[in-house]
């Protein structure tokens, strides 16, 4: 099942030759109703909410890149990881991110602030959608399900301008 958003008849990518400048990784610990999310403080996505995450470093694999950005940014090491899904982003600048999106059911250490994060847990039913990326909406519920997702997006800056969505 896939769907398209109704303010583009197509996406501009040609997502068959698609190669993204950047690979990089979200994970999202779940607990009791709960998700931990972070307010970015700095970089890409800085003044939204969203999970910790970044850039797959040469020699990681992604999940090594999602545990080691989570320690990073809010002082915890993620265990029990499951892969989720994958997100495909390009933007109309030309920058174009592969996200790998992780989900936890436990963690290791303590929660932290950084000069990236503040994290905070919030439930997981009331997503503050209107401070995260657009296409949050879109792939969050699925992650939230216990689902497996694939989806593609395009940006003009914070601005989604289309998406398609399935199941991975």
């Amino acid at each position: 099942m896939s769907a398209t958003t109704p303010r583009a008849p197509a996406g501009r990518t040609d997502w068959k030759t698609w190669i993204p400048k950047e690979r990089g990784t979200l994970c999202f610990v779940l607990r009791d109703q709960q998700i931990l999310l972070i307010e970015k403080k700095r970089g890409l996505g800085a003044g939204k909410v969203n999970g910790p995450g970044g850039r797959i470093e040469p020699g990681e694999t992604a999940e090594q890149a999602a545990i080691r950005e989570t320690q990073e940014e809010i002082g915890i090491t993620p265990v029990a990881m499951d892969w989720a899904g994958e997100l495909h982003f390009q933007f109309r600048d030309g920058y174009s991110l592969h996200c790998s999106v992780y989900r936890a059911g436990e963690f290791e250490g303590e929660l932290i602030e950084t000069a990236e994060a503040k994290p905070f847990w919030h439930p997981a039913g009331e997503m503050p959608y209107d401070r995260m990326w657009a296409d949050d909406e879109h792939w969050m519920p699925r992650l939230l399900a216990g689902e497996r997702f694939r989806g593609w997006f395009e940006f003009d800056a914070d601005r989604m301008e289309w998406f398609r969505m399935e199941a991975a």
